[in-house]
């Protein structure tokens, strides 16, 4: 990784999603520090799988960059397929994989090579004992609960400060705390906890009170809108977070390369003003287009619990996009409408709008004229003053098809004379030094030639670098400083040229290719992967019995809660019948949303509990309200 000669700096790393070989080279591309992406098998989003083959082609472009891939095998596992997985996790060391994000206790009883493990947000990762445990168990990293807020974010921080401490800043939030959602289970057989889950929390569900009395009709009343903290990370920092997570192990490759592009040039912002941190990776990126968030896929936006509980954090209207308020409607004129606002409307783009009952509607653009747009048929439901919001930007996505970004590693260039003709150096941004020496014959020139050395020197456009500085008819001796080359680094057989002799252009292009291809070489040896035994240990767990909470699913997670001093462990859910079980522990409250909470918002329901959610199908769940710890919990009727 890229040394700081500051020793006090904290490395930031912004994580970005990859569901495939395409996404993870385009988070890379777009400025990530980090990607983390699905294995083959046994990732928490099932249909997010890749090849060996493919990570291994992620590794080595990443490895260039000093960006560390991490890969997801955060399913809870049988225990027939634990030895697959050691078998996969030594593929995945033997391609230099930096770290596995884990949420089976059982992988740490297998037989496994001295990788870093990271221990997943499954893991359900909200308290100071469970982070304190851990870390002391041999965790390098830990991803934390959505739902944590900053000042608990700290005081596990400062609890726990010698553990990266990872948190998610953008994209879907799981309305139950992760790895504590049995619903899919219960209702349909597909576990969360197995990387199959069924979206229950997006569905529409009727809301009614003891009496059977419906309060609320057919509204998605536990889907939440989408995180962005991206003017939060300032204060996430500070608070001792070391790693930027975005959520989208299923989005499409725009959605990774503009929700990446903006947070990295919002985090470079704030490294240029704050010298006690530093980035994670090399290399600096240049974009074509100017990243937006609001033109990715999001339900809307909230900071979550970041800073306390917030009244605004759900969209019961709908789970779908709606994307970015164009105006609204000033006449219709039957496929025709004329719309009220400022912001340009493209061919093609996508809108919606919510009808008289609160649903989302669509429709395409044909064509736009100005203000009045053109669709295929007359849409039903649109009237004068109604919102319109723009779910698909034609022509932003069309920008974002293309090759939008390029990543360049800075280097310097030094030509010097060897006694049998010149030597060649490159030094790039991280130290790394090329040195080659080329035989030939010196002829004096009649003119001139740093501008065309120059100029051959800095024909890059096919490499990963870039010319930021160079050394190229010096004549006196390198300082090295500003941290370019010193004589040390490029070696005493060369030395500064006194005379100037004419190098034809394609002496000077071949010598280039040459040294280019020795600096990659040289880059990739030095890459520093992080080597991390897995020592077994005994400190006693955070609590002497486990229920089906506790997601024990084979035996190996058995013996390892055992070897922690856990003296009662029920089997996870998918294992057993669990009666009138919890299968949703929420931070999200009803209650709450309505302006119902009796600690808080000092309020009174006119309905009489238990409410109920019931599901189109007839399903009910009881909501049960844990004022005490804030919690919402949704229990099988």
């Amino acid at each position: 990784m890229k040394q700081s000669t500051n020793y006090g700096q904290r490395s930031v790393e912004l994580l970005s999603p990859a569901k495939d070989l395409e996404c993870g080279i385009a988070a890379i591309d777009h400025g990530a520090d980090a990607v983390y992406i699905g294995a083959p098998k046994f990732g928490a989003r099932a249909a997010a799988g890749n090849s060996v083959e493919d990570i291994a082609k992620l590794v080595e472009y990443a490895h260039l960059f000093n960006v560390r891939i991490y890969v997801t095998l955060n399913t809870i596992l049988t225990d027939s397929e634990l030895t697959e997985t050691e078998q996969l996790i030594w593929e995945l060391y033997r391609i230099h994989v930096d770290a596995l994000i884990v949420q089976d206790m059982g992988i740490t009883r297998l037989k496994l090579p001295p990788i870093p493990l990271h221990a997943s947000t499954q893991m359900d990762n909200r308290t100071i004992g469970k982070v304190q445990f851990l870390a002391k168990a041999g965790f390098r990293q830990i991803v934390l609960a959505r739902e944590l807020s900053l000042q608990e974010i700290k005081d596990i921080h400062q609890a726990c400060p010698d553990v990266a401490l990872e948190v998610f800043v953008h994209g879907a939030l799981c309305v139950s705390y992760s790895g504590q959602c049995y619903a899919s289970q219960a209702c349909f057989g597909r576990s969360a906890n197995r990387g199959e889950c069924a979206q229950f929390c997006r569905l529409p569900f009727n809301l009614i009170d003891a009496d059977g009395k419906k309060i609320i009709h057919e509204k998605h009343l536990l889907s939440l809108k989408d995180m962005n903290q991206l003017d939060m990370l300032e204060q996430l920092m500070d608070a001792g977070v070391s790693s930027f997570k975005i959520e989208g192990r299923l989005k499409d490759v725009g959605y990774v390369k503009n929700v990446t592009a903006a947070y990295r040039q919002q985090i470079d912002e704030i490294l240029q003003r704050r010298t006690e941190y530093r980035k994670a990776s090399s290399g600096k990126c240049e974009y074509s287009f100017t990243p937006n968030l609001v033109k990715s896929f999001n339900r809307g936006f909230t900071h979550y619990f970041l800073e306390g509980r917030q009244g605004d954090i759900a969209q019961f209207n709908t789970p779908k996009a709606m994307g970015e308020e164009m105006g609204r409607v000033k006449e219709v004129r039957g496929n025709q409408i004329i719309v009220a606002g400022v912001k340009p409307f493209n061919n093609g783009d996508g809108l919606c709008f919510l009808d008289s009952e609160g649903k989302l509607q669509g429709f395409r653009v044909n064509r736009v004229e100005q203000n009045r747009l053109f669709l295929p048929n007359k849409v039903e439901g649109l009237s004068p003053k109604t919102v319109l919001f723009r779910n698909l930007d034609q022509q932003f996505e069309q920008l974002l098809s293309k090759r939008c970004a390029e990543r360049k590693i800075g280097i310097s260039w030094q030509l010097g004379e060897t006694p049998n003709g010149f030597s060649l150096s490159a030094i790039d941004e991280d130290d790394n030094v090329a040195t080659l020496s080329f035989p030939c014959e010196k002829q004096l020139a009649e003119k001139p030639q740093q501008e065309n050395i120059i100029r051959q020197l800095s024909k890059l456009g096919n490499t990963v670098y870039t010319t930021v500085n160079g050394h190229f008819l010096e004549q006196r001796e390198p300082t090295g400083s500003h941290g370019w080359p010193s004589r040390d680094k490029i070696g005493r057989s060369q030395r500064s040229m006194v005379n100037e002799y004419f190098i034809p252009s394609s002496l000077l292009s071949d010598w280039r290719r040459q040294v280019i291809d020795k600096l990659t070489r040289v880059r990739m040896a030095n890459y520093r992967q992080e080597i991390s035994e897995w020592h077994q240990t005994e400190h006693p767990y955070v609590q002497p019995t486990l229920t089906y909470l506790g997601n024990v699913m084979n035996n190996k997670a058995r013996e390892f809660y055992a070897g922690h001093g856990v003296t009662q462990m029920d089997d996870a859910f998918e294992k057993q019948s669990v009666d009138k079980a919890v299968v949703m522990f929420c931070k999200h409250c009803i209650r709450f949303a309505m302006g119902w909470c009796p600690t808080k918002q000092n309020g009174k329901s006119p309905y009489k509990e238990p409410y109920y959610l019931q599901s189109l199908d007839g399903k009910k769940f009881r909501l049960v309200f844990d004022c005490k710890n804030c919690i919402m919990k949704v229990v099988i009727s």
